[in-house]
């Protein structure tokens, strides 16, 4: 959808889908404007997996951002998951994802990526501090706060899991509901521990740690748990990680007592577990947790909000109109998308199993299927790591 004049892109929400929507619409001619309510970027959240797919779409955007992924690469060897003893439940091999996804998984911290894609955007695009009080997506229009209103060919809305945008774009929708899942995220320095990557799944719940290339462990668990929990103070939190997981094989209890406890994060998982009825309404589109929050098991939630966003930015320019683009958009990534938020939540009910005799009927599934070696668990993310839409095959003009 090319023409003389310049169509103007107006985009709610600065994390890492909005920030990957405004690059991608720019380089495919768009002026944008992003809008962030806060007043500095700050990430909620300590760090992520950067998985191949997600990876395969940066890489469509100029700037070099996927070289900047590689250099904090870190995972080698062996990883997966392990009894509460030690055992192998399922195990991979890094090289050999790698060799078969095009790119390694990386863990790094929310902030660098940020920062990695806000330095692309073009200047003058950004505002922060900017509150979106008011989306009117038929006449493709915003009201700031002060009243202030800005007008489009097109709106994102990429504000996050409890959108605004959202709830008037689809109004009476319930949105993202608790999952019966928590979660916890820390940073740990790694000196003298003799880690292993991957994750621990015990009657306690599931307990992670993975490497990063500034020396630290990102450590991160996760419980089944009957109703949302109320907020407790750093101390508590780590005493409830010790309570659940501190009887573990080394390093995990040492891991825990490292942890800074006024610098633990906790946070009820919730997920959008009644799908949207489209990605798009009027002039707007929606992504990211804004459109499919999802657990954090299959490591996937910032990965399809950059999905999502390369993707918009390429349906539109091959359409010859907005709401044809806008159409193929949810046409594309609603069915992925909703697979993901089932199959993540599907796999959190697997690792934070409770009930004694589910959990070794599904450790002898998984020792079964770790029989048939690295190659057979690699599989199993075939799914989610082998994304071939035509946005990631047909790159921008550099």
């Amino acid at each position: 959808m090319r023409g003389t004049a310049t169509r103007q892109a107006i985009i709610i929400g600065a994390g890492i889908g909005g920030l990957t929507a405004g690059l991608a619409l720019a380089g495919r001619g768009w002026d944008v404007h992003v809008l962030e309510r806060t007043r500095a970027l700050r990430p909620v959240g300590y760090a992520l997996i950067m998985a191949p797919n997600a990876q395969r779409a940066l890489d469509t955007i100029p700037g070099g951002i996927v070289e900047q992924i590689h250099a904090l690469a870190t995972l080698q060897g062996e990883g997966g998951i392990r009894t509460a003893r030690g055992g192998w439940l399922s195990r991979n091999d890094a090289a050999l994802a790698e060799a078969r996804y095009g790119h390694p998984a990386v863990v790094l911290r929310r902030a660098d990526l940020v920062e990695m894609l806000a330095a692309n955007l073009p200047p003058g695009s950004l505002r922060v501090g900017t509150t979106v009080t008011r989306v009117d997506e038929e006449a493709g229009r915003v009201t700031l706060d002060g009243g202030e209103m800005l007008r489009a060919d097109l709106l994102v809305a990429a504000d996050g899991i409890r959108s605004a945008a959202r709830e008037t774009l689809f109004p009476g929708h319930p949105g993202p509901v608790f999952a019966g899942l928590t979660a916890w995220q820390a940073l740990v320095p790694s000196d003298g521990i003799d880690y292993q990557v991957g994750t621990t799944w015990s009657r306690g719940g599931e307990f992670g740690m993975l490497p990063m290339k500034d020396g630290r462990l990102y450590v991160f668990a996760e419980a089944a748990v009957d109703q949302p929990m109320p907020r407790r103070s750093g101390a508590e939190e780590k005493a409830e990680l010790m309570r659940r997981f501190g009887g573990l094989r080394p390093p995990i209890p040492e891991v825990i007592e490292r942890i800074d406890e006024e610098a633990v994060l906790r946070a009820d998982i919730h997920s959008m577990q009644v799908p949207l009825p489209a990605f798009h309404r009027g002039r707007a589109a929606i992504l990211g947790d804004a459109a499919h929050a999802m657990a954090p098991n299959l490591g996937q939630g910032a990965c399809q909000a950059i999905e999502d966003a390369v993707t918009l930015a390429y349906v539109l320019d091959k359409s010859s109109s907005i709401p044809e683009g806008l159409a193929g958009y949810t046409a594309a990534r609603m069915p992925r998308a909703t697979l993901i938020v089932r199959r993540s939540e599907q796999v959190a009910r697997f690792a934070t199993m409770r009930n004694p005799a589910g959990q070794v009927l599904r450790n002898g599934m998984l020792r079964a299927m770790g029989l048939l070696g690295s190659s057979a668990a690699l599989r199993q993310a075939d799914f989610v790591m082998h994304w071939d839409h035509p946005a990631v095959t047909a790159p921008l003009h550099r």
